[in-house]
């Protein structure tokens, strides 16, 4: 009995170390834009049934309850929260926030597409339109250098007045991608998520439609990342941790005053 608390303890460390990492990584993220925090989900291990509820006590009566012992816990996944974060206004025609659902599209080194909600993009000397990283924006958009009263609506149309016109002229428009199961995406890094099979396919449109969210044009979407809440979980990791180091300090001690007695 007391190594098999020694070993669910350890369980509850392994998993209580992991949690403390994903809140380490929210509070890193806190400032980065776009960034949606992450969930650490636990999940029992396999229980050892030392009596089956309904098992025959004797001939003639039954276990009303039975007997299982747990053998510990895991983190069976973290889940990323997408509820929206707070626009920041910035001024800058080349920073767009999505107000909903939905991801900006960009083409990755390799032919495929990423998804990201990072929109501060910035332009080539050609024109075109990039994030920070310098990934294409898709679909691509160039954007002439002598444009001027660049304007992008809600729906993801880009305008600008070219030289010697008078009235703007729609250069293309943003798409966004949703997915049926957004929690299966996969993170890649640099605000980046690439589709899964259990992400589903993207559906592809303008912003506003079918449920995708709105772009808001001057703005960026800051991160979703609570810290009070964030420093209270820690609080609460920490305690359970070191409960569960505690279990193994007295599992401990109890082993040694059986060796010494016996």
């Amino acid at each position: 009995m007391s190594n098999g608390a020694l070993q669910v303890a350890r369980t509850g460390l392994d998993a209580q170390n992991m949690k403390m990492r994903v809140i380490a990584n929210n509070l890193a993220n806190v400032n980065t834009t776009g960034f949606k925090r992450d969930r650490a989900n636990f999940e029992t291990l396999a229980y050892q049934q030392q009596i089956t509820p309904g098992a025959k006590a004797d001939a003639q009566n039954d276990y009303a309850v039975g007997l299982s012992l747990g053998t510990g816990v895991k983190v069976s996944g973290t889940a990323r929260i997408d509820t929206q974060g707070s626009l920041q206004i910035t001024g800058n025609a080349l920073d767009i926030a999505i107000e909903g659902a939905g991801y900006f599209q960009v083409e990755l080194p390799d032919g495929r597409n990423a998804y990201t909600r990072s929109g501060n993009f910035s332009l080539t000397p050609e024109g075109t339109m990039v994030t920070s990283e310098g990934l294409p924006v898709v679909p691509q958009i160039t954007i002439p250098p002598d444009a001027t009263g660049l304007t992008i609506g809600s729906d993801g149309t880009i305008s600008a007045t070219l030289a010697g016109q008078t009235e703007a002229t729609e250069l293309g428009q943003l798409e966004l991608a949703t997915f049926a199961n957004s929690a299966g995406l996969q993170n890649i890094g640099n605000n980046l998520v690439v589709e899964t099979g259990a992400s589903g396919n993207p559906i592809v449109g303008a912003g506003g439609l079918e449920g995708r969210g709105s772009l808001r044009q001057g703005s960026l979407e800051q991160s979703n990342v609570n810290i009070v809440e964030e420093l209270v979980t820690m609080i609460e990791t920490q305690r359970a941790y070191e409960v569960n180091s505690k279990m193994i300090s007295a599992t401990d001690e109890m082993l040694q005053f059986v060796n010494q007695q016996l």
